[in-house]
């Protein structure tokens, strides 16, 4: 079994590259950190170089990304994948230094998701430039999209160390790998893609101090202010560009006794299921994976 550490990175690709920066910045609150990358924007929330990059060229998610301990982790991940039947690319240097990671390995999961594993992402000391006063503290969790979410499930839980935190009826499985409720959750979807991006904020003022602030830029929000029953997090969903789907949340429950936790099953159609507080709920918008015949190096279509 491979152990993941944490959540590393989301890749997108933007037609837009300066409107899809300007928003993540002025709106979001992320710092752009300028590498002088031609064609390539990294967004910073914490104490990792980025946890966002925007590619220029067609929209859609490029990959999702995870550390592994360190480079022997990262061989022995790659032998099990590849034992496992999955094609698996290393990426080359040009691509580790855009990436700011020592090394990593790329594969797409049963379902069309790609994803890279990573040793060595690049920590920044000083602290966070932030686009505006957002309150976020940390990228907190991403989702993926899947046709089948108990397979899904079953994937992520004997490749890798994810465990099911709870199950919301077939719809979605949000899964820990570490103390935090999820850092991954998959949700039901026709094709592959990412579902949304999260970030951790520091006050539940921070929340709505955010919603008003979308509401006055004219930013679609697509579900929220509300509180998930699962995790316990409030929560804020809304769209940027290039259909990307970004969350706030606060508050989101640490499982500390793993022993003891057992996974709960939440009907979807229970009214309460996904909003506590009762508020209109809708699945986010999903970007889609930008996907290839083959795994190739970016910006090589075969």
């Amino acid at each position: 079994m491979i152990e993941l550490v944490d959540i590393a990175y989301v890749r997108s690709g933007a037609a837009d590259l300066a409107g899809a920066v300007r928003f993540a910045t002025e709106v979001v609150g992320l710092e752009h950190v300028d590498g002088g990358e031609p064609g390539v924007a990294h967004l910073r929330a914490d104490g990792r170089h980025h946890c966002l990059a925007f590619v220029e060229g067609a929209s859609g998610v490029i990959a999702s990304a995870f550390t592994v301990a360190d480079p022997g982790a990262l061989a022995l991940a790659e032998t099990e994948l590849e034992t496992r039947g999955f094609a698996v690319r290393r990426g080359d240097p040009d691509e580790a230094r855009s990436r700011r990671v020592g090394e990593f390995v790329a594969f797409d999961d049963p379902f069309g998701n790609r994803i890279e594993l990573v040793v060595g992402q690049q920590t920044l000391a000083r602290p966070v430039r932030y686009g505006r006063g957002a309150g976020i503290t940390e990228f907190g969790h991403l989702c993926l999209d899947a046709p089948d979410v108990a397979e899904a499930h079953r994937f992520w839980s004997t490749t890798f160390n994810a465990r099911a935190s709870d199950w919301i009826g077939d719809a979605a499985c949000l899964m820990r790998i570490d103390e935090v409720h999820h850092k991954l959750a998959v949700f039901r979807g026709d094709r592959p893609g990412l579902c949304h991006v999260n970030f951790q904020v520091a006050e539940l003022d921070d929340v709505f101090r955010n919603w008003h602030h979308l509401q006055e830029h004219d930013v679609v929000i697509e579900m929220g202010p509300g509180r998930h029953p699962q995790s316990g997090a409030v929560f804020l969903y809304f769209l940027g560009p290039e259909g990307l789907t970004y969350e706030y949340s606060y508050g989101v429950r640490r499982i500390t006794d793993e022993a003891a936790w057992r996974p709960r099953y939440f009907d979807p159609a229970e009214r309460g299921s996904i909003d506590m507080w009762l508020g209109p709920t809708q699945k986010p918008v999903t970007q889609p994976q930008i996907s290839s015949p083959q795994l190739v190096p970016e910006g090589i279509h075969p």
